[in-house]
């Protein structure tokens, strides 16, 4: 098959719509008093998770296994040897390093040997497939997403704001009692949860959250920037190899006539479902039906239906953005001219036309940007992995590459019978599946690439 660029500009025309931009700015006296109590609040308050870690040798498969059993959204892989940071890890992983790795293993056979020498991570992972098995911690923020950042028990919350306003979306903290030693893991969306918290509390913090995101227009919001999207016809393969491409953990899924929002697909979305599927034909299946499969169980317990709307308009407040974000436990919201009631049909329902894109690092910037913190760049980390995008290379070779790759990670895990939380999203097709049995979408990656190869080992 042969993959297109899906990655649209589609800016808002908004003229006669919307009153001309003029920016408001609280007063200083309040911001000053809200970064004080800021300042007061410590990091260690706002944990949201625990820590579960892996040893560096264990393989990719087996890591995506207790992702899943766990029902867990990162790991610590541990170091091999003492750190000189203190630390006894070395890095985290993550869905967004599991999509990264499925894409570089649905498009190995795209890369020259000679790029490869370019790509020294890529390189590594395809010799230790050629050996057989890939270690996790040749995975660990191979999508450039997931750095590992550790913070003192003495931390406060302006640490947190500072590290996640210029892209980091996790943060250790150590424990008091022993430097090598850590109590758990805040996210960007704890510390989201914790500002719209404190905000209901606050009258002069909600009063300025009050305001339209047209209205607090800043250079860290992308009211009417380029929206990474994906037409509903096109595949899940299309989709990752886009979030990848682009240094996204999620894209919009668009109607292929009238160019409206039907939903969007996430990196978690790839983990929780491609891959667990035994299904050769995951790969190629079309975003409205995998739309369909996301949204499958909602309801299916309850009788409740549960259809997450992923857009906001530029006439939105500030404080409904940040609650529709948490609401849809989505990473990022996207704008449109116009916002319609939910659906749980994909067919029949539509959002507006796209003309931006508001992420949790968005969002916090603008706190950051009120507490005085510097240098804040909330595409920095962004435009790097999309400099050094694993699968923007378009030269092809030989199959040779890729099917030992493909081989190496059929031959990689042989556990079974893993039981996972009930909350863990799958459709009833593949509930109660292993990671074990992800040969089988590896297959299905050699189904779709066109591998005329014998499947020795498969």
């Amino acid at each position: 098959m042969s993959a297109r660029r899906l990655s649209q500009s589609l800016s808002g025309s908004w003229s006669g719509e919307l009153p001309p931009i003029n920016p408001v700015h609280p007063p200083t006296a309040d911001s000053e008093e809200w970064t004080k109590a800021w300042r007061e609040v410590y990091a260690r308050d706002l944990i949201d998770s625990r820590i579960v870690s892996v040893d560096a040798d264990t393989s990719v498969e087996d890591a995506c296994d207790v992702l899943l059993s766990e029902d867990i959204l990162c790991l610590a892989v541990k170091s091999q040897t003492p750190g000189s940071h203190g630390s006894p890890y070395l890095g985290l992983f993550d869905f967004s390093d599991v999509n990264a790795f499925l894409t570089l293993a649905a498009t190995i056979h795209t890369l020259q040997p000679e790029h490869l020498v370019d790509k020294p991570r890529s390189n590594e992972i395809v010799s230790a497939a050629r050996a057989g098995r890939v270690p996790v911690h040749l995975v660990s923020n191979f999508s450039e997403k997931n750095p590992l950042e550790i913070l003192p028990n003495d931390a406060t919350l302006l640490s947190l704001l500072e590290l996640f306003s210029r892209g980091t979306h996790r943060a250790l903290i150590r424990s008091a009692s022993a430097f090598d030693q850590f109590i758990g893991m805040v996210s960007d969306r704890g510390l989201l949860a914790w500002f719209a918290s404190y905000a209901t509390n606050t009258p002069s913090l909600q009063n300025f959250l009050s305001n339209s995101l047209h209205s607090l227009s800043l250079p860290s919001l992308d009211l009417y920037s380029a929206v990474v999207s994906a037409n509903a016809s096109s595949t899940v393969l299309d989709a990752m190899k886009l979030m990848s491409e682009e240094g996204v953990s999620s894209v919009a899924v668009i109607d292929d006539e009238a160019g409206a929002l039907l939903s969007a697909v996430s990196v978690t979305d790839i983990g929780k479902i491609v891959v667990p599927s035994q299904s050769k034909q995951i790969l190629s299946t079309a975003l409205h039906q995998f739309i369909s499969r996301i949204k499958e169980p909602d309801g299916s317990t309850d009788g409740v239906d549960k259809y997450p709307v992923y857009s906001v308009s530029p006439s939105s407040t500030f404080l409904y953005t940040m609650q529709k974000l948490l609401a849809t436990n989505a990473h990022r919201v996207f704008i449109t001219t116009e916002s319609r009631p939910s659906s749980p049909a994909v067919s029949s329902t539509s959002y507006g036309s796209l003309s931006g894109v508001v992420s949790i690092v968005d969002i916090l910037s603008v706190f950051a940007r009120l507490a005085n913190i510097s240098d804040i760049d909330p595409t920095r980390m962004q435009r790097h992995r999309r400099a050094s995008s694993t699968s923007s290379l378009s030269s092809l070779s030989s199959t040779s590459e890729r099917d030992l790759f493909l081989r190496s990670l059929s031959r990689s895990s042989s556990r079974t019978g893993v039981r996972r939380s009930s909350s863990v999203i799958l459709p009833p097709v593949v509930a109660g599946r292993t990671i074990g049995t992800m040969r089988n979408s590896i297959s299905g990656i050699e189904s779709l690439v066109g591998s005329t190869s014998p499947k020795a080992g498969l």
